[in-house]
């Protein structure tokens, strides 16, 4: 029996609720917190990649955290331009400043995990190398990829 009558619906709970999962294995086991970090980690990524990349990795993603991903982009606006960890960090931490206390760090980390788990890993290195390598540094390298990446 369909919990919501659309089985599209269904599934995208389902993996939307694995992903939570997996961000609050290391993190607090706070479903909402962690739909906060998932959001605020991949808004600040798709804000410094640029538009092609932003939108092929939005492509992967399940269909309710595309909507939180998407949520008030402007693609004709140019990418942000930080260049360093601590700047990728203070916009995740100032994006999760009305939740409950969370590292940045931890936070972002949580979420690169989930994305090396569940996005293509050539399309997660295209993503990773976009950004500068303090960010990189921060995010480790996926050993799914295929050598011709």
């Amino acid at each position: 029996m369909s919990a919501t009558g659309l089985e599209v619906f269904d599934r995208t709970l389902q993996i939307t609720n694995t992903w939570l999962d997996e961000v609050m294995a290391t993190l607090p086991r706070d479903r909402k917190l962690a739909w906060h970090i998932l959001g605020s980690v991949l808004r600040t990524i798709r804000d410094r990649v640029p538009v092609n990349l932003a939108a092929h990795l939005g492509a992967q993603l399940p269909l309710l955290v595309r909507g939180t991903y998407y949520d008030q982009w402007r693609p004709s606006e140019t990418p942000k331009a930080w260049r360093s960890a601590d700047e990728f960090l203070s916009i995740v931490s100032a994006e999760l400043s009305s939740q409950k206390p969370v590292n940045a760090k931890d936070a972002a980390q949580a979420v690169f995990r989930v994305l090396n788990h569940h996005i293509d890993p050539n399309q997660v290195e295209k993503v990773r190398h976009a950004l500068p390598e303090d960010v990189q540094a921060l995010w480790p390298r996926n050993n799914q990829v295929s050598s011709a990446a």
